[in-house]
């Protein structure tokens, strides 16, 4: 009788020990997985940091004509497309728009480039590239202007870079008269050197018309995508078709 009762006391012991051990283990677990998403949140917000961080560097580059710091924010095969004047494939040609387009490197005595960037929203994806959305106020020598920025970015080797700069202008215009009654409708791949790689990807018309560059995120209450932009006011010359991609594909 006395080795029966020895042995179930043995037996619950065992069963209290490795109900314990299980809850430890439970709890260890359950641990680790808050701390694990923790850690996914703050890599989440320091992603979205860099990016903006990269986005308003680039703004910074052009204030000053400092093309080289500007095109090292680049991918290899990133492109660039501002207003109508076509896609740049690739850093090079990214250099050689700013360079003989916009002037030498560094500023200059009656030069003026300022680029204020507001109202960022990133969106960093898992697979480690991200999308933005922000506005530009222009103020140069050659006049002011007002765009939007649609761009794409790619984390590579640990570092963010720009994959696609895409900027409609929404306005511009002379100083003199102002844009309420004197506006540059749209600039265009002939307008002034050097030419691009490709066409532009949208057609589109800038104030006093309207065009509204597409949102790449959806509705932040809703979930629901936005409007495709109104026809009227211009559209996606290629659809959901890449210029650049195919660009890469088939040369």
């Amino acid at each position: 009788m006395k080795s029966i009762l020895i042995a179930i006391g043995c037996s619950a012991a065992l069963t209290l020990s490795a109900t314990a051990s299980a809850q430890s283990d439970n709890a260890l677990f359950q641990l680790e997985q808050r701390l694990n998403a923790v850690g996914e949140r703050i890599e989440h917000q320091q992603d979205i940091s860099e990016v903006e961080i990269l986005q308003r560097s680039y703004g910074y580059y052009v204030d000053k004509a400092l093309w080289y710091s500007l095109t090292d924010l680049w991918t290899d095969r990133g492109t660039l497309e501002i207003g109508g004047r076509g896609v740049f494939l690739g850093k090079e040609r990214v250099y050689e728009y700013m360079r003989v387009g916009l002037g030498t490197v560094g500023p200059k005595p009656g030069l003026l480039y300022d680029h204020q960037q507001f109202q960022q929203i990133t969106t960093v994806n898992p697979d480690g590239t991200a999308e933005g959305r922000s506005i530009a106020f222009v103020m140069s020598s050659g006049g002011w202007g007002h765009n939007y920025y649609e761009n794409d970015y790619v984390k590579e080797d640990g570092i963010w870079k720009f994959t696609k700069l895409h900027g409609p202008f929404n306005m511009y215009s002379g100083y003199d008269i102002g844009w309420l009654d004197n506006t540059t409708l749209n600039t265009f791949p002939e307008k002034f050197d050097p030419p691009p790689d490709l066409p532009p990807t949208t057609i589109y018309l800038t104030y006093p018309n309207y065009y509204v560059e597409p949102f790449h995120y959806p509705n932040p209450v809703t979930g629901m995508p936005m409007p495709a932009p109104d026809p009227a006011a211009g559209g996606e010359a290629f659809g959901n078709y890449s210029p650049a991609d195919w660009y890469w594909q088939n040369r």
